[in-house]
């Protein structure tokens, strides 16, 4: 088990049903990672945030907050890239 905790919102749970139940375990297992390294080389710190990131796992984007005081790691949003950044 990692040194940081990983946290769903409840916006994280409800994309994940909509993505194809085959892609569902390779999304989970490096979601998973980030709870021991949680910026990765992968990951990408998404501009006018200080603790937002953005995880690319094939076609689809894990948007992600890092709170390292609390050692947390929330996930907001799991989509596919073309609807990953709108309304964030």
């Amino acid at each position: 088990m990692g040194s940081y905790r990983i946290e769903f919102k409840q916006s994280a749970e409800k994309d994940i049903r909509r993505i194809a139940p085959a892609l569902i375990p390779n999304i989970l297992r490096r979601v998973e990672a980030l709870s021991d390294e949680p910026t990765p080389r992968q990951s990408l710190k998404l501009s006018g945030s200080e603790r937002t990131y953005r995880l690319r796992v094939g076609d689809y984007r894990v948007i992600y907050e890092v709170d390292a005081e609390a050692q947390t790691v929330v996930i907001y949003h799991i989509r596919h890239r073309r609807e990953a950044y709108r309304a964030l």
